[in-house]
């Protein structure tokens, strides 16, 4: 998400957790989907989804429908999806990418609701995971290498 600027409310929800989850390494966080309403990380990460301008989905793409629609509706209907238990990924586009040897690289692309819903649950789950990791675990840790 480098290419949108993180609200102040986000990078402090995400400062809180991080804390949290080092003061307390007992505490246990029950729903991890109730960041979903919260109104600033939705619309954060829908905004990083849109600015990423990926390949279209098998849903077609829908970013002039979700604004037609009313972007704050969607989001908002998102949200409550999750209390429904109406959460079900979507079909996947499969599409081959050209590699430079000649050869074709299968890949697939998830529709605009598959890539909104993980990425606001990643928000809250990636740094409770993070600060639970002993220091010289990398695995696949942002800003760490094995060097």
């Amino acid at each position: 998400m480098d290419n949108v600027q993180t609200p102040t409310s986000v990078q402090k929800l995400r400062t809180v957790l991080h804390a949290k989850t080092k003061e307390e390494p007992g505490y246990r966080f029950y729903l991890p989907y109730d960041k979903m309403h919260r109104p600033d990380v939705r619309d954060q990460v829908y905004r990083s989804c849109k600015a990423n301008q990926g390949f279209a989905a098998v849903d077609g793409g829908p970013l002039e429908d979700i604004e037609a629609y009313g972007e704050q509706r969607w989001l908002g209907e998102l949200a409550e999806r999750p209390k429904k238990k109406d959460c079900r990924a979507e079909a996947v586009k499969r599409v081959s990418m050209p590699k430079p040897n000649g050869r074709l690289r299968p890949l697939g692309i998830p529709t605009i609701t598959d890539r909104v819903v993980p990425t606001v649950i990643l928000l809250g789950l990636e740094l409770i995971f993070e600060a639970g990791l002993l220091p010289e675990r990398y695995a696949c840790r942002a800003g760490r290498g094995a060097r």
